[in-house]
């Protein structure tokens, strides 16, 4: 009796073991299936980059009550409300396409990895292999007006462009000479094993974009003059020239900052999505703008710019949406 009670429970064993096993199995299967391999190391990356910066934007109650502070405010004002004073019906001149530069550069270039000023005092003037020569800030904020705006450049010595870089190079003031400090600018994303995928982007755009953006991009008006929320494509949104066109740029921009109800510490979007979420913004129709001089030395391109002629072998659609490391793999052993 005691003999056919072992087996018995021998069996349950080797049951129970079998289920097990099988249950794991399928567990894994599934992992493979929903999630493909090359794709699970990022998928669910929502962790922010680390950061030991202890840059803050200064506080613009602080502004000096002077003629110098005046001009530093009046820019702050222009980068706020760029339409109002530059835009299509601006009061000092139609010269843009009605967004504001803080459509861009958010809370007026002083929120951290939103684009931000934080750098821009502390490295200008300085080389940039976009336009082969040394640049000034006043040189950036026209290049910004000419292709994020989609408008003209402000005149040489204009009171508009003096207060745009006296705004600008307050943000930047108490950044050390020639240092970039962490949460500057835009973040760089992990590049993605496979190329950005606009039609996976669509879904997440219409999820968790199109309520501020519309269906549509089109965006909403908050007045005649001003965005509520801007256009992400269309005609009045910015130029194929725009640095955010770069699918870089974009992705890490939407990574760190969108839905923009949210705060920089606290991402809705893994890496996977912002990356094909700009891939479906950066595939929509916009106006076209090139410059003829960007990239006199086309070793100097980026891996991300989307417009030939390149100096190596990769496809302008690959060098648009990816996949990326073959060509940043390339032009390191050049």
């Amino acid at each position: 009796m005691r003999e056919g009670e072992d087996v018995l429970i021998r069996a349950i064993r080797l049951t129970v073991w079998s289920v097990s096993l099988c249950l794991a199995l399928m567990v894994g299967l599934l992992m493979v299936i929903v999630v493909p391999p090359q794709s699970r190391a990022i998928y669910d990356q929502r962790i922010l980059p680390e950061s030991n910066s202890n840059w803050m934007a200064p506080d613009s109650t602080a502004i000096p009550e002077t003629p110098e502070g005046d001009l530093i405010r009046y820019g702050r004002e222009l980068v706020a409300h760029t339409s109002v004073y530059l835009g299509p019906s601006g009061t000092i001149r139609p010269l843009s396409n009605g967004m504001n530069c803080q459509n861009c550069h958010l809370k007026a270039g002083k929120k951290t990895w939103g684009n931000n000023y934080a750098a821009v005092a502390a490295t200008y003037p300085k080389f940039r292999a976009r336009s082969g020569s040394v640049e000034t800030v006043e040189r950036r904020v026209n290049d910004c007006l000419e292709r994020s705006l989609n408008g003209e450049a402000l005149e040489s010595g204009s009171r508009e462009l003096s207060a745009f870089v006296a705004y600008i190079q307050w943000v930047g003031k108490d950044v050390p000479n020639q240092t970039t400090p962490e949460g500057s600018g835009i973040v760089d994303l992990p590049l993605l094993p496979v190329a950005a995928n606009p039609q996976i982007g669509e879904v997440t755009y219409q999820r968790r974009c199109a309520r501020c953006h519309g269906q549509d991009g089109a965006g909403v008006k908050k007045d005649a003059e001003e965005w509520l929320y801007p256009p992400l494509w269309g005609p009045e949104s910015f130029n194929t020239a725009a640095g955010l066109y770069r699918l870089s740029r974009m992705a890490g921009f939407v990574k760190m900052n969108m839905p923009n109800d949210v705060g920089a510490d606290s991402v809705q979007l893994s890496d996977e999505e912002a990356w094909n979420v700009a891939a479906f913004i950066n595939t929509q129709p916009r106006p076209q703008k090139f410059f003829s001089g960007d990239w006199p030395d086309l070793s100097t391109k980026p891996f991300d710019y989307p417009f030939g002629p390149y100096a190596d072998a990769f496809t302008e659609t690959q060098h648009k949406l990816g996949p990326f490391a073959p060509i940043v793999s390339a032009k390191a052993k050049r």
